[in-house]
């Protein structure tokens, strides 16, 4: 009698599903903790719509890429607009998994001190709400039924300055930022009907072009005793749009190094 073949298991006679294609779309992405952060989901095999005041340069451009970029100023609301049809575009009715907000300005005076209540503009303080505070907001409203469609996450980029008295951010940079802390808590309860999981990451001196020559004489202060790189900040973020962070909605981690402690 001729011996049975071996049974197959029940797993390994269906085709393994192919995996769907997992989109982020990111603003700031041009240099600092928002390029970090690109490398970072191309890295992971992710789709990157990534957003910044000028285009790709022409050495960076990768012909017939499923990536893409779009040219916007978005500290215009104009800019907005145009990144929100675009970005849509992009998508063409497909699903989007992550929002990271991350562009921003933090103005300084001339002699490079900090702006504050008394010294600062007041049309610098619209300027820097508009970007700061404003457009994660009118980017999470134009993208609300692509986010939804993939059950998708945002992310919005605060700063340990929206927790305490910063001394070179100025006043309109760390008010921008705490108003957008409690911003992500009241979409992280608004967005749940969505599907939509909303969180924040505070970095705090991070090596950027955006951190001032002076910021060395903090490092004391900080339990690691070093800065952040952009990196660390990179990896949080793309934590936050994982799968890892299935139930995690309306957090704020603290990339300090544990400088918020004191």
């Amino acid at each position: 009698m001729a011996d049975k073949p071996p049974a197959v298991c029940p797993v390994h006679e269906r085709a393994a599903p192919v995996a769907e294609e997992r989109t982020v779309l990111l603003t700031g992405a041009s240099r600092g903790i928002g390029h970090a952060t690109v490398q970072r989901f191309v890295r992971e095999g992710w789709r990157v719509i990534s957003c910044s005041r000028d285009d790709v340069p022409p050495e960076c451009r990768v012909p017939q890429s499923r990536h893409a970029h779009i040219a916007a100023d978005l500290a215009d609301p104009t800019g907005v607009a145009l990144l929100v049809e675009r970005g849509n575009q992009a998508l063409a009715g497909r699903p989007l998994h992550a929002l990271v907000n991350n562009a921003g300005v933090s103005p300084k005076s001339v002699t490079r001190e900090r702006l504050g209540c008394l010294n600062g503009d007041l049309a610098d303080w619209r300027r820097v709400f508009e970007l700061n505070f404003f457009t994660p907001l009118a980017l999470a409203r134009g993208f609300a039924a692509a986010l939804h469609k993939g059950q998708g996450t945002i992310v919005n980029v605060t700063s340990i300055a929206g927790h305490l008295i910063h001394p070179f951010a100025g006043s309109a940079y760390s008010t921008s930022k705490a108003a957008l802390s409690s911003l992500t808590r009241e979409m992280a309860a608004e967005f749940a009907h969505l599907g939509v999981r909303v969180n924040a990451v505070a970095p705090g001196e991070i090596e950027t072009a955006m951190l001032s020559p002076e910021t060395e004489v903090l490092v004391p202060r900080i339990p690691l005793a070093r800065l952040g790189v952009p990196d660390e900040v990179a990896g949080t973020i793309y934590y936050l749009c994982s799968g890892d962070a299935r139930y995690v909605t309306g957090t704020e981690i603290m990339i300090t190094g544990g400088q918020h402690l004191f």
